[in-house]
């Protein structure tokens, strides 16, 4: 990604980015149902290929999209089946890494122009994700998973997860970025309204500096109560930057200045924090300073002037640069978690253009 980046810009020639994309494809490109996700085969090719922009890899576009489509639509009528039968989602089901949400992202960013019809059926999934479910004589949400956050089945009821990665935010700023380019399926608007007020629920500390938990537990669900004890690390994965970057699109998208506003002041008092920042021990897009960095800058693009955010981004990029400057860079060159990330985000950082985020969802 960061070598198609890098073309698109101009910084360097498109024969580098093509010896990439001939050693990306040079295989058969996984579109298994049970195995391919955003991040990981088909879609993650394609996603790489569109973002490219280059005329070249149009014909190879085409032959993904056909597979991807079946992919999409197996994993729709699977999710269909499971919400039928009343049994609870895995995670791997609708998050962004490996579920359809990542799978809607793709198709928005690929289909962006034409509103295509299967990302709206991936609309009226998660629409349907978003009703509340009766379990055991009590009423959860329906995204309330089976399995813990590794995925490994869980004895304990389960857990509500709120991430942006794994959890709810993902599908929160996945239906908000779309209707925001106009693209709404019935009950959308509905989905925004009911995941918004749920997270609002579940808000802690001082109004002037709010913080979530990453994950519910069933006993918390049911009485009512969060046992953690503080704001974990504020990551674009899991933390406060992810969850009000979904809930900022979607006051966006509800047109909803109020919330819009509480979300950014989150934010602010987020990054106005030491005992929040120091959580952080790497530099990468997921869980580290770069993520911290272009998940505020994406917030900052959109905030109310009050709140200031773009005046508070040079610190961030000075802290990621004094990481790297005594840690070094992570050894692994992925997206997530390698020097991938790490390096569109300063690139970013320099020039003010970026499409590759749509795959974390922070661009709106």
């Amino acid at each position: 990604m960061a070598h198609f980046t890098a073309a698109r810009n101009g910084d360097v020639g498109w024969e580098t980015a093509h010896a990439w994309a001939s050693a990306m494809t040079r295989a058969p490109v996984l579109a298994h149902p049970d195995a391919a996700g955003l991040f990981h085969g088909a879609p993650a090719v394609s996603f790489a290929l569109h973002t490219a922009g280059h005329p070249a890899y149009a014909t190879a576009l085409a032959r993904l999209d056909a597979h991807i489509a079946v992919l999409v639509r197996t994993r729709l009528e699977t999710a269909h089946a499971r919400i039928d039968t009343g049994h609870q989602p895995r995670l791997r089901e609708f998050d962004l890494i490996r579920g359809l949400t990542g799978l809607g992202a793709y198709l928005l960013h690929r289909h962006e122009d034409s509103g295509e019809a299967l990302l709206k059926e991936v609309l009226t999934y998660l629409v349907r994700l978003a009703e509340p479910v009766k379990a055991d004589g009590g009423v959860l949400p329906g995204w309330w998973t089976s399995d813990d956050t590794s995925g490994r089945p869980c004895p304990l009821g389960g857990h509500g997860n709120l991430g942006l990665a794994h959890g709810i935010a993902g599908p929160l700023a996945l239906a908000a970025t779309a209707t925001r380019h106009g693209i709404v399926v019935p009950g959308q608007t509905g989905m925004l309204t009911r995941v918004s007020s749920w997270l609002d629920h579940w808000r802690q500390g001082p109004a002037e500096a709010p913080w979530w938990p990453q994950t519910l537990s069933r006993t918390e669900q049911t009485q009512d109560v969060v046992t953690w004890h503080g704001p974990g690390r504020p990551s674009w994965c899991y933390g406060t930057p992810g969850l009000v970057r979904a809930q900022q699109l979607a006051a966006l998208a509800l047109s909803d200045t109020t919330a819009q506003r509480r979300a950014e002041q989150a934010l602010a008092a987020c990054l106005d924090d030491e005992a929040q920042l120091c959580q952080l021990t790497d530099a990468s897009l997921c869980h580290g300073w770069a993520g911290l960095l272009h998940t505020a800058r994406t917030v900052a693009a959109d905030a109310h002037p009050d709140t200031q955010l773009s005046a508070r981004l040079t610190a961030l990029h000075q802290r990621l640069g004094q990481h790297l400057h005594q840690n070094g860079a992570p050894e692994a060159a992925g997206l997530l978690e390698g020097t991938t990330g790490i390096r569109l985000t300063t690139a970013e950082a320099l020039s003010g253009t970026a499409r590759w985020d749509a795959c974390l969802l922070l661009a709106g």
